[in-house]
């Protein structure tokens, strides 16, 4: 600094001249620094489009990669609950079409039944009484006859009358006894008849409401199938729905597994030892964590022997008979790892006591040891979880895989939330590019406003003149 202001012999004047010097300089090259700076810029812009265009790219393959798999995981699911509701009607309809000839024959005859019973309670009109005939033989009589044979004939008649009216009103009564029992004889066929179309009614509305079931599926598979945006946009939020589900249940059995670790990891330090430690971690602590992965292997390949589940596609294409034995095999190794940590637990409760009882012992409280006889319920509590939790914990195959396969939708829709926010950030940083290089021609220009101002003047001058020549020239 000191060996450019000792240029001339005043200070003051070097800086000055220094300026000016400086702003010619800057002057001269202008256009040469303005082209520089605008084509740095430009190519900053470029690069950054051509970045926004890339990841946008990505973002598409992305967005199409995860709309296949999300539809085909939809198609699969709905395949599977439709495959189930048919099988449903299969059942059903198997049921009623195997009894549907007994199921006629049944009905056939109780008609049957009611149509002879009904015949036979048929009200049969009585007979026309005798002493209507009598009467009319009365009436015929010759007057001359005398009044005596008159009144015996009508005494005579008195008494068929009475007589004939006890019969009739006997045999009327034993006829309506007989009907009543065949009415009553035809209710419990009438009952069965209702019954049986009752029953066949409901599995007929069963099969009715089912129907309707699969139409709905099959419509919502067809538009899977399709590829439409409704489709993906329900499956996309079932998808996250079943993903956060899933996961809180995942949070819920982890809790039971730490629970479970807690009661079989102190006795296990008596069985492994408790100094042994293998990467910085006691060996009791890793034996019990192993027994708890095993019993979840176990639950999970007793699930996919059982098909509920599907994470292992080699054993739902095994032979039946071969699954069958899985199952039984996990089961049993399943229930003596439950046994196990049941008996854990209680050994667990037992070197409790002990140690209770030596602090007690220790300190002169021999009292204390007295309650231990009522200790026996936090046992049986102890050894009854040890011997739940690992079927409990089975059930995570459930939930686990519901978690693998929203998995893959959700973090696709993350990873393309991800891309499609990096290319909005480099087409700011392309614009602010071309931006920044307006901004700094303009502070280029800062220091040159004397020259700048000057050329101005200079150019409306010139301008002026050129402007007033051809006028004269015009005139």
């Amino acid at each position: 600094m000191s060996f450019m202001l000792d240029i001339t012999p005043w200070p003051v004047a070097s800086a000055l001249l220094w300026i000016v010097l400086i702003t010619a300089a800057l002057y001269l090259i202008r256009n040469t620094a303005h082209q520089a700076i605008e084509a740095a810029m430009r190519g900053l812009h470029r690069s950054f489009r051509i970045a926004s265009k890339a990841v946008s790219r990505s973002e598409s393959r992305l967005e199409t990669r995860n709309r296949d798999v999300l539809l085909a995981a939809g198609r699969e699911a709905k395949e599977r609950i439709i495959e189930r509701e048919f099988d449903r009607i299969n059942d059903t309809v198997r049921k009623d079409l195997a009894n549907y000839s007994s199921l006629h024959r049944s009905l056939s005859e109780s008609i049957g039944r009611i149509e002879k019973d009904h015949q036979e309670a048929v009200d049969v009109p009585p007979d026309p009484p005798g002493w209507v005939k009598a009467v009319k033989a009365v009436a015929e009589m010759d007057a001359k006859e005398g009044r005596s044979q008159i009144g015996d004939i009508l005494s005579d008649i008195h008494k068929s009358l009475v007589k004939a009216h006890k019969e009739a009103m006997a045999a009327y009564l034993v006829a309506s006894g007989k009907r009543h029992k065949l009415l009553r004889h035809m209710r419990p066929g009438w009952r069965q008849i209702q019954q049986t179309l009752a029953a066949v009614g409901k599995n007929v509305d069963s099969l009715l409401s089912r129907s309707v079931t699969i139409d709905r599926l099959m419509q919502e598979y067809e538009d899977i199938v399709h590829g439409q945006d409704r489709a993906v946009s329900v499956l996309s939020s079932s998808s996250l729905v079943n993903f956060f589900v899933s996961a809180f249940v995942l949070v819920i059995a982890i809790g039971g597994a730490t629970i479970n670790f807690s009661l079989i990891a102190r006795p296990m330090a008596e069985m492994v030892g408790g100094t042994n430690v293998i990467g910085g971690y006691r060996m009791a602590d890793i034996a019990a964590l192993v027994i708890i992965l095993v019993e979840i292997s176990m639950g999970l390949f007793l699930m996919e022997s059982l098909r509920i589940t599907r994470l292992f596609p080699v054993i739902g294409a095994l032979p039946d008979k071969t699954r069958v034995r899985m199952l039984y095999i996990t089961f049993t190794i399943l229930f003596l790892l439950a046994s196990v940590e049941a008996g854990l637990a209680y050994m667990r409760e037992v070197l409790l006591h002990d140690e209770l009882a030596t602090s007690a012992l220790l300190r002169g409280d021999i009292g204390e040891t007295a309650t231990s006889e009522y200790m026996w319920i936090t046992t049986a509590a102890q050894m009854g979880l040890g011997f739940i939790l690992p079927f409990a914990l089975t059930f995570v195959a459930i939930p686990l895989e519901t978690f693998v396969h929203s998995l893959r939708t959700v973090v696709g829709l993350m990873a393309i939330s991800l891309l499609r926010v990096v290319s909005l950030i480099f087409r700011l940083l392309g614009n602010i590019c071309l931006y920044f290089g307006v901004l700094l021609k303009q502070v280029y220009d800062l220091p040159l406003f004397v020259p700048l101002w000057l050329e101005e003047r200079v150019a409306r001058r010139a301008d002026a003149e050129s402007s007033a020549v051809a006028r004269r020239v015009r005139q």
